[in-house]
């Protein structure tokens, strides 16, 4: 067992003093995904990595009990694919705010091809991306932890595999599935 997943299993047994333990262990891989998330905004985005980690930090602390209680142990991979979710809330927050600052108010418009060809990179429009990955989690709430944890958490199909207790062909097989329904999704 990680170090991280052992400071998880002691936050699960109600020991909070463990998440000042964990944030250090965790805050290289945090700044990963949060500079991935960042590096598909426009250059005078107000959020910067850091802040987005920190915003996404507070959170996970103030609610623990929302991501400590999951159905499955919470791990290293599933804790990352949480954080990044949470990032994920984030980003759309403030991307609903600056939309409604906007006199028109809606979202821009970003080809297909930029925004799903290559799943491995945040797509332009996180509302329109946002908005298909909420339609899929109430059609099918595994494939949307699958895109969670791929796309926004930066796992490997081994890692996803793990947290999700499957196969690495079936989550092979549902991530070709996830990303062509969300294709045909922004498609429309």
């Amino acid at each position: 067992m990680s170090d991280v997943t052992i400071l998880l299993r002691r936050l699960e047994a109600g020991e909070r003093g463990a998440t000042e333990e964990l944030l250090p262990l965790v805050y290289e891989r945090l700044h990963e995904l949060a500079r991935g998330y960042m590096g598909g905004e426009r250059r005078e985005h107000t959020l910067q990595p850091t802040a987005l980690i920190h915003e996404a930090w507070l959170r996970l602390e103030r609610e623990p009990d929302s991501w400590l209680s999951a159905p499955t142990e919470v791990d290293r991979n599933a804790f990352f694919g949480i954080a990044a979710r949470a990032m994920r809330r984030i980003l759309v927050e403030h991307a609903r705010g600056r939309s409604a600052q906007k006199r028109q108010g809606s979202a821009e418009r970003v080809p297909l091809d930029e925004a799903l060809d290559n799943l491995e990179k945040p797509a332009g429009s996180l509302l329109q991306l946002d908005a298909a990955l909420e339609r899929l989690a109430s059609h099918d709430p595994q494939l949307s932890k699958l895109v969670d944890l791929r796309f926004f958490g930066g796992l490997t199909v081994v890692q996803v595999a793990d947290v999700l207790n499957m196969s690495v062909r079936a989550v092979e097989r549902a991530w070709t599935t996830a990303r062509l329904w969300l294709k045909r999704e922004l498609a429309t």
